[in-house]
């Protein structure tokens, strides 16, 4: 927001200047993003009177004019449109200095001689362009220096204000500040209630009243819309970054700058029936001030008459109501809409608006009748007209409600740091505007103002306190605190430990969004139901992920269209799932293979990866997380069928590997074959505590078993069997070929496998190793209907 700071010094003027003001305010918590002069540098310019004008002898376009500086008579030539006898002008009189470096000096214009300049504000660096001289009000002192006339000696201080502080985007927000911090009295202008001339009403019906608990409206009659508004009006709405438009259209304007109360006015003759408040009907259609059409959504609150909608409340008017060049009749307007009514709607059209601007963040819900009678007052000044009696419309019940907060005086010791006397708490209340209502007996109650959406908490008062008694006046402390150890139980494996492993096995690491699109996720997971965002990115990240693995592909594909033959990838992560009603979030590994084995290099092979380069990993980051996994034939809807592992510990399902399903990857795009594990990370990271074990000294025994099964047999089975069977003594089991052909007959493989045994203290003989041995035989044949291979 920008502001003039001689109209805040209109309200409070403490002796400070500029750069001090500026510095205070920051340090209140205004931050000010830049200052700058109303007006560029100039001197020698003087209020003229155009006495007379008569046509340039040699040129069509020109004119010489008698122009008085209240003492002499300077025969001027100028060329501007509007220039006419009577006028009052910035006269830049003989040797004075206009922006630029640009001197004034005595010249003949096509033969006659012009002494001294008339000006437009664009010449004096007031506008950036302009049509014609400024043109000044008839009652302007002859002869007065123009810059004490407009008292440009002035500055344009911009504040960049938090959302929180809807209170300060007004000249009177701004001056309750400045008046807190120098313990100055507020001089507020009296706005007195303005009598009705007319005994009138309009019919206004309020059908959202939680989105309007308060709407008001005046008739004006018969009021002067040619008339111009003036200078005073014209230069404070310039210094605010407001454009003068027309008198009353400048009138609301500056009620919404100096109050903090955005207004409306309507051709009263332009209505049809009534004011209707009510949402917008999906669709429907209104043509806004700008000229710009916009259909209008369900959720937009709108003020209409009985036939069409008129404007989008709290944000911009409509082209076909609004104050034009023949009105004669107004509808004033000043109403109260919820936040939450405003918030959001108006960037949802592309738009944003001064009025927008404060609605959205919240009006003080008890200005409107004020801001409507200072309005009218003003309106009646400059356009006269004969006011009618104020409406009201309000619902109580959806007003808000500030309840007293509580506030204790150890609690504001102990956030500042400091302790501050309790009179100097209520002193600084009291500036504020906050009201104690009641003494505890541990400090105080405090009612909040309206205009104050900000405070409702305890902390929220100990940081108005904060503010007002100065940041730079805390003391300056180190802070002291203990940390307490997290106990590391040895049994869980860090995630760190895990992604090491991973990485060192040739893994990447990546992170992946939340995100996905339900899509594929519904391709890779139909058996979970997915929870859908409320405010997606977009339509591709409109759902969160049930798998990690939905991310990982993304990636993949991405790469892949990048030319990259080789992908080994991992992620963490959380999936999100709803369960019975409930959201429940799991957290997971999972992890990727695609493309060729090895780096391209002439010594390496060219096979690409396969199922059990994913297994082997998993394998090596399973002995380091404490054994106890198997890996046995499972079915996910992701995955190939036919080369597919469930990954159990101690009889629990913890996770999936497989080849990507053919469909999926099709569907995907992606080229050659993709193998995914994914793994709940609770179930795995818990394992055994390692014990120690001396080595023997002595020799291991091996026998060789070569065995003929059914193709349905698992190894996991015989090697289970041969675990269970071999004895305490067993050092090893080692699966050393596979064989399936003519040789043994259709629907049989042979399984070579090698079983080691050590003794711990002495050396074992064959007597005793042939006993097991022929144990674990005759056990594979009694349970797998195994034979031996000749």
């Amino acid at each position: 927001m920008k502001f003039s700071e001689q109209w805040l010094r209109e309200w409070v003027n403490p002796e400070i200047n500029t750069q001090e003001l500026v510095h205070q305010i920051t340090m209140a918590g205004l931050e000010v993003d830049g200052v700058e002069q109303v007006a560029a540098e100039f001197q020698g310019v003087v209020v003229g009177l155009v006495e007379s004008v008569e046509r340039h002898p040699d040129a069509d376009k020109l004119s010489v004019c008698r122009v008085s500086d209240g003492s002499e008579q300077f025969q001027v030539v100028c060329g501007a449109p509007n220039v006419r006898e009577g006028l009052k002008v910035p006269f830049a009189k003989i040797g004075a200095e206009l922006p630029g470096n640009f001197k004034i000096k005595k010249a003949k214009l096509r033969g006659v001689e012009s002494c001294g300049m008339l000006c437009a504000d664009s010449e004096l660096g007031m506008a950036e362009s302009s049509d014609g001289l400024m043109e000044l009000n008839a009652d302007a002192p002859v002869g007065v220096d123009f810059r004490d006339y407009l008292k440009l000696n002035d500055r344009i201080i911009e504040v960049d204000l938090t959302p929180n502080r809807s209170d300060c985007l007004s000249i009177a927000g701004l001056a309750r500040e400045v008046s807190v911090l120098n313990q100055m009295h507020l001089s507020t202008p009296e706005i007195a209630p303005v009598e009705a001339q007319l005994q009138e009403s309009f019919d206004i019906d309020v059908k959202a009243p939680a989105a309007c608990p308060r709407y008001i409206g005046r008739i004006i009659r018969n009021v002067n819309v040619s008339a111009e508004s003036p200078l005073w009006l014209q230069e404070k709405l310039r210094r605010c970054g407001v454009r003068s438009i027309d008198p009353v259209v400048d009138v609301t304007n500056y009620v919404m700058l100096e109050l903090g109360q955005p207004m409306h006015a309507f051709d009263l003759n332009l209505l049809e029936g009534g004011i209707v408040v009510r949402m917008a009907e999906q669709g429907e259609k209104l043509v806004l001030l700008d000229g710009q059409e916009v259909e209008l959504n369900s959720d937009t609150l709108v003020i209409a008459d009985h036939k069409k909608a008129l404007a989008m409340a709290g944000i911009m008017g409509g082209e076909g109501s609004g104050v034009n060049e023949n009105t004669k009749d107004i509808l004033l307007e000043s109403a109260y809409f919820d936040p939450l009514a405003i918030a959001g709607r108006a960037r949802s059209y592309g738009l944003h608006t001064d009025s927008s601007h404060r609605f959205e963040r919240g009006v003080d819900y008890q200005l409107q009748r004020r801001a409507v009678d200072r309005a009218t007052a003003l309106l009646l000044e400059i356009v006269g007209g004969q006011p009618a009696e104020i409406q009201e419309i309000a619902s109580k019940a959806d007003l808000p409600r500030k309840d007293l907060v509580e506030l204790r005086h150890d609690k504001v010791e102990r956030l500042l740091g400091t302790r501050i006397k309790k009179q100097e708490v209520e002193e600084i209340l009291t500036r504020l505007g906050l009201q104690i209502e009641k003494l505890t007996k541990d400090g105080w109650k405090v009612c909040v103002p309206s205009y104050r959406f900000d405070i409702s908490i305890e902390v929220d008062l100990v940081e108005e306190i904060g503010r007002v008694y100065g940041y730079n006046n805390l003391p300056v402390t180190n802070p002291v605190g203990s940390l307490a150890l997290r106990e590391s139980p040895e049994r869980v494996t860090a995630v760190e430990v895990i992604a090491d492993q991973l990485i060192a096995t040739g893994y990447q690491e990546v992170v992946t969004y939340s995100f996905v699109d339900p899509v594929v996720q519904g391709r890779l997971t139909p058996q979970k139901e997915s929870i859908p965002l409320a405010n997606p990115i977009s339509s591709d990240m409109s759902h969160m992920r049930t798998s990690l693995w939905a991310g990982l592909l993304k990636t993949l594909s991405y790469n892949q269209k990048r030319q990259q033959p080789r992908m080994k990838l991992f992620e963490t992560g959380l999936s999100f799932e709803r369960v019975a009603g409930e959201i429940v979030q799991t957290d997971k590994l999972a992890g990727l293979l695609c493309g060729q084995r090895e780096v391209e290099n002439w010594c390496n092979s060219k096979g690409p990866y396969d199922f059990f380069d994913a297994k082997s990993d998993l394998e090596v980051l399973f002995r380091k997380l404490g054994g106890g996994f198997e890996f046995i034939k499972g079915e996910n809807p992701a995955l190939h069928p036919g080369q597919c592992a469930e990954i159990r510990k101690n009889d629990k399902t913890v996770g999936f590997l497989g080849a990507l399903h053919p469909s999926v990857q099709k569907s995907l795009d992606l080229n050659g074959p993709v193998y995914l594990f994914e793994l709940c990370l609770d179930e795995i990271v818990e394992g055994k505590l390692p014990k120690f074990k001396e080595f023997s000294k002595f020799p291991e025994v091996r026998r060789d078993l070569a065995i003929i099964v059914n193709t349905d047999v698992q190894y996991a089975t015989v090697e289970s069997l041969i675990a269970e069977n071999a004895g305490e003594l067993l050092t090893g089991i080692r699966l050393f070929d596979v064989y399936q052909g003519d040789n043994i007959g259709s629907g049989k493989k042979s399984l070579a496998i090698g079983i080691t045994w050590q003794h711990p203290t002495r050396t074992l003989n064959d007597e005793e190793i042939t006993e097991t041995f022929d144990q674990v035989i005759k056990v594979l044949s009694d349970r797998l209907d195994a034979t031996l291979r000749s």
